[in-house]
C-alpha cells in the first residue's frame, strides 16, 4: 500500500473505534471503564490519517517542483501502481463497521468453568427489598460468605439462562478482565419454583432467597451456589451484556 491507501486505513480504523466508543457497540468488545481510552485511541488514529495524508501531499508536491517529470513514470511511460489487492485488508473493516458481533452467551459458557473466586471483602448491602445484585455478587457471598449478608433478604438477580447437558438451568453472565476475548462465565443454579420450560440463552430475572445448595461446575469443579427462586420473568437483553 502506498501512503494515502495506509492514511485510508487508518482513517477508516479510528472511525470504527469512534463509532463503536459513541455507542453501546463498545460493550460488545470491552469492559465498560475502557469507554474513554477508546475514545482517544480513535481520535489519535484519525488524526495520525489526517497528518499522513497532508505529509504525503506535501512531498509530492515538493518531488513534482524539484524533479523532472520523466523521473515519476517507467520506461513505458506509465505511473507505478501499487497492486489493487492490498484494498482488500479494508474488508474486514466494513465488516467491523457495519456488522456488531453478538455478545458471547450460552454456547462460550457451558465450555468455559465458572470463573467465581473468593471476593477480598464482603461490604455492606443495602436495605432494599428485593435487594438487587449482580451475579458475581450474589455467586461470591452465596458461595464464600455462607449467605452471612444474604440470609432473610428477597434478592432480585438478571442474568441469561444455559442448561447443562442433563438440562439443569444455570443463571449465568460473563465476566470480564479486560475484553470479550478474556470473558469468563459465573453461573448461579435455580431451584425452588423453576419454570418448566427455560430456553438457553434467554434473559430472565428472577426474584428468591439464599439457600446453602451448590453443585460443582463439571468443567473445572468451580463452586456453583444456588437459589431458590419464587419468580422468574424474561425481560430484554441489557445493552451491557457482560459484568465486570
Amino acid at each position: 500500500m502506498n501512503r494515502q491507501a495506509q492514511a485510508a486505513v487508518l482513517f477508516l480504523i479510528g472511525g470504527a473505534v469512534l463509532r463503536a466508543g459513541l455507542t453501546d457497540l463498545y460493550l460488545r468488545y470491552v469492559k465498560a471503564g475502557l469507554r474513554p481510552l477508546l475514545l482517544v485511541a480513535g481520535m489519535v488514529l484519525i488524526a495520525a490519517a489526517i497528518a499522513t495524508v497532508w505529509y504525503e501531499l506535501r512531498r509530492q508536491r515538493t518531488d513534482h517542483e524539484s524533479r523532472p517529470e520523466r523521473e515519476l513514470h517507467d520506461e513505458h511511460g506509465h505511473a507505478h501502481r501499487e497492486p489493487r489487492i492490498s484494498w482488500l485488508l479494508v474488508l474486514p473493516l466494513f465488516a467491523l463497521i457495519l456488522v456488531a458481533p453478538p455478545a458471547l452467551g450460552s454456547y462460550s459458557a457451558m465450555r468455559t468453568g465458572t470463573a467465581l473466586q473468593e471476593p477480598l471483602a464482603f461490604p455492606a448491602l443495602p436495605a432494599d427489598d428485593p435487594l438487587r445484585l449482580g451475579v458475581v455478587d450474589y455467586a461470591g457471598r452465596a458461595a464464600y460468605d455462607h449467605g452471612h449478608s444474604l440470609g432473610g433478604r428477597r434478592i432480585k438477580i438478571t442474568g441469561f439462562i444455559t442448561l447443562d447437558r442433563g438440562g439443569a438451568p444455570y443463571l449465568t453472565r460473563m465476566v470480564l478482565n479486560c475484553c470479550a476475548a478474556d470473558a469468563q462465565p459465573v453461573k448461579i443454579g435455580l431451584s425452588g419454583e423453576v419454570p418448566p420450560v427455560l430456553q438457553p440463552d434467554t434473559w430472565v430475572e428472577v426474584t428468591g432467597t439464599y439457600t446453602s445448595k451448590q453443585t460443582k461446575d463439571p468443567v473445572n469443579d468451580g463452586v456453583i451456589p444456588f437459589i431458590d427462586i419464587s419468580q422468574a420473568r424474561p425481560v430484554p437483553a441489557p445493552p451491557d451484556q457482560y459484568e465486570d
